[in-house]
């Protein structure tokens, strides 16, 4: 199935318009609460390793969206700067889910080695935000 790639101005077209598109948050939630998409939904699809040190995959993550979203429901995917909301896509691609949106860059959007934002994400393009 092919993942369809947008950037955050489009995510925010697509939240906007009455096609019934939901935003899932892929991060954890320590970062989910610092600041979101308004109206999203946090599942994470990577979660702290044994002891609380490094990250691994959240082995419970697709049972947890076939158990809120339907295979041909309309989701964006996001994420801190882009990579696991890709990931995230590929996990529920390969199990049937019919109508993703990767979202690009991400919350705070992509960097490079030093940390300067090189694509914008969703919060430094100055779009809505939420911490409740």
């Amino acid at each position: 199935m092919v993942i369809k790639r947008i950037d955050p101005d489009k995510a925010h077209d697509l939240l906007q318009s009455d096609q019934g598109f939901t935003y899932l948050d892929v991060r954890m939630p320590e970062e989910f609460v610092e600041g979101h998409v308004p109206d999203s939904r946090n599942i994470p699809v990577m979660i702290r390793g044994e002891g609380g040190v490094g990250l691994r995959m959240n082995p419970e993550f697709s049972e947890v969206v076939d158990q809120e979203f339907k295979a041909d429901s309309k989701i964006i995917l996001g994420c801190q700067k882009g990579g696991r909301s890709q990931k995230a896509a590929d996990i529920l691609s390969d199990k049937g889910y019919t109508n993703l949106h990767d979202m690009r860059g991400g919350f705070i959007g992509a960097t490079d080695v030093l940390g300067n934002v090189t694509f914008p994400g969703w919060h430094s393009r100055g779009l809505p935000t939420t911490r409740q």
